[in-house]
């Protein structure tokens, strides 16, 4: 009866610290994820803030690309205007002078 107990007690204690040492295996795993995604917060955080400052940028690129599209229409435009314009100068000098030359 006594050599029951004491292998009772064995086996009881056993299985006490079997359960203690999974549970604080359980409790330290536990503990580590939270420290690495407390350390990934601040990582995606910034992730993301680097981000959102890149779609800006683009934005901002493509609202200048679209700028200096059309500041080259009216800069092509306004060339063929001023072709023009110095090709009608060159007539009525032309013209002008064919007046002065008659009298």
């Amino acid at each position: 009866m006594i050599i029951a107990g004491v292998v009772a007690g064995v086996i009881a204690y056993t299985e006490l610290t079997g359960r203690l040492t999974s549970l604080e295996t359980s409790r330290e795993l536990f503990e580590a994820d939270l420290l690495k995604k407390s350390e990934q917060l601040p990582t995606d955080q910034e992730q993301f803030m680097l981000l959102e400052a890149l779609f800006s940028d683009v934005e901002k690129l493509q609202k200048n690309q679209e700028q200096n599209m059309t500041n080259k229409v009216n800069i092509e435009f306004t060339q063929k205007q001023l072709e023009k314009l110095l090709t009608d100068v060159e007539e009525l000098k032309d013209k002008v002078r064919q007046n002065g030359s008659h009298q």
